[in-house]
């Protein structure tokens, strides 16, 4: 660990390596950029996960013993979130869920593969199915976020041109939504097009859910709920709704 001292009443700190070149309140910029260029690439990247997992130790490990007593011996989730891999929508910070508090699954803009393609995507689907089955989670939550990469690639996709080799494969479950967008939009802008789009794919990722035999059961026998949320980071708004077992949404909450 690498301490150098500061001035400005800072002291000892840990900055060289967690700031990568902006401190707070912008201070001390250029040496810290001297000290980062001592490390290598490979060196920056380990301190990092060293500092990250040191300040969660300190910060929140250490000062709630109980919980992480009782999620030692097994995690009982009441939560699944079904959210996207984008680097800027972690539903954990987004929603400040606790450790054990929800069961994540992440992939290209939040799609859930109907039933009967379950088996070229099992990764998610068998998280679905053990949430379901083993966990016995109580709501399923699909959000959905603002300037998606996998939504803007499925609304700028080619005929029979091919830009990828797994993405634009994985993002055809979302057609039915492109193609409601384009309807529903027709008469705005591509950016307007994605925004309608992200929304109509969560929905689509809910009846999806719904079609699952064992989701569709927990359901109806009142053990499961299913619900939507859409994340806008641009305004930093949170929008909700319910999802019901008649394939209907709810009245949408804005946060």
């Amino acid at each position: 660990m690498i301490r150098a001292p500061f001035p400005g009443g800072l002291g000892s700190t840990f900055c060289s390596v967690v700031c990568f070149g902006k401190c707070a309140a912008g201070r001390h910029t250029s040496l810290c950029q001297a000290y980062q260029n001592t490390f290598t690439p490979t060196e920056r990247v380990k301190q990092r996960i060293q500092h990250g997992f040191e300040k969660f130790k300190q910060e929140t490990f250490l000062r709630q013993p109980k919980l992480f007593r009782e999620v030692a011996v097994k995690q009982t989730p009441k939560f699944m979130v079904i959210a996207c891999s984008d680097s800027r929508v972690c539903p954990t910070t987004v929603l400040g869920f606790r450790p054990g508090e929800a069961f994540v699954v992440r992939n290209i803009a939040n799609m859930v593969p109907p039933p009967e393609q379950a088996m070229i995507y099992p990764g998610t689907s068998a998280a679905i199915e053990y949430a379901v089955m083993v966990l016995k989670v109580e709501s399923i939550m699909v959000i959905g976020h603002s300037r998606c990469g996998g939504i803007l690639a499925l609304m700028t996709q080619k005929e029979n041109v091919k830009r990828s080799v797994f993405v634009e494969d994985w993002i055809q479950i979302g057609l039915a939504a492109r193609t409601a967008a384009l309807k529903a939009a027709a008469d705005q802008d591509l950016e307007q097009q994605c925004t309608m789009c992200e929304k109509e794919s969560i929905n689509l990722s809910l009846s999806n859910l719904l079609a699952f035999p064992f989701v569709h059961d927990a359901v109806m026998n009142g053990n499961l709920t299913l619900h939507g949320g859409y994340y806008n980071f641009v305004e930093g708004s949170f929008e909700y709704w319910l999802y019901g077992a008649d394939g209907k949404t709810g009245a949408h909450s804005r946060f």
